[in-house]
């Protein structure tokens, strides 16, 4: 799969190592290099880029107000001097957190994440009609009806898939955002940083808003309360 991509950095010295990374890693097409993020911003709405190479410490306009305006189908590599972004930074549709000065060993491993989550897109949009999804469990390309999905639980760089009839989680590197984005809305909720759950599989509510799902008991946490809320209302109402 030929990977789309540009770089944002400020940084000149940067800007070409990163030139010289894309240029010699297969199956990677550098569209454009930025050094001003206003005119990058542009580049970013028309959509074109797969993958953006992202700076975070710009003036004008920072890494994270322009991970903000990327398109659904798009994703960010950050790349900074800074560690203490690569928390937030997995909020905004990023794959992978790069700290300077950057190796190419660990910009390959990043280009793989990249290419695993562009190939389970793509094998998941053309499953069938959204009732079944594909993730990568061990090397190998699962199919999961979304029917047998209990919960999802995340923990940094991968989630556990908790499906009906499996006697262990399904393990595999993706982020939540990620899973989010992958499973219909209609079907699944957020309810905690760490969790989204199937709702018809819920067996009951507490009056702390403690979730009894499959054999864990999960806290539906503060951000996530009044979506839920309105669910439930709804649901009783029926």
């Amino acid at each position: 799969m030929l990977l789309n991509c540009i770089i944002i950095d400020d940084e000149p010295l940067a800007v070409r190592l990163l030139e010289g990374f894309v240029a010699k890693t297969p199956k990677l097409r550098l569209l454009a290099s930025y050094t001003d993020s206003v005119e990058a911003a542009t580049a970013i709405k028309e959509g074109q880029a797969q993958l953006v190479f992202l700076d975070i410490q710009m003036p004008d306009l920072d890494g994270m107000e322009l991970a903000r305006i990327v398109p659904p189908q798009t994703r960010i590599i950050f790349t900074t001097a800074f560690k203490e972004y690569a928390f937030e930074s997995y909020e905004v549709k990023a794959l992978d957190f790069l700290l300077k000065p950057i190796r190419y060993s660990k910009f390959l491993t990043a280009i793989d994440k990249a290419r695993e989550w562009f190939e389970t897109r793509a094998t998941t949009t053309a499953s069938v009609q959204a009732s079944s999804i594909f993730i990568r469990v061990d090397g190998e390309l699962r199919q999961l009806s979304l029917d047998s999905i209990i919960y999802v639980c995340g923990m940094k760089d991968y989630v556990m898939f908790y499906v009906k009839g499996e006697h262990r989680p399904l393990i595999t590197h993706m982020t939540m955002k990620n899973v989010e984005e992958m499973l219909p809305q209609g079907q699944f909720m957020r309810i905690s940083r760490s969790y989204i759950v199937a709702p018809q599989h819920i067996r009951k509510v507490d009056r702390n808003d403690c979730i009894y799902i499959g054999e864990e008991v999960i806290h539906v946490t503060e951000a996530y309360q009044q979506a839920f809320q309105a669910y439930l209302a709804e649901r009783m109402k029926s």
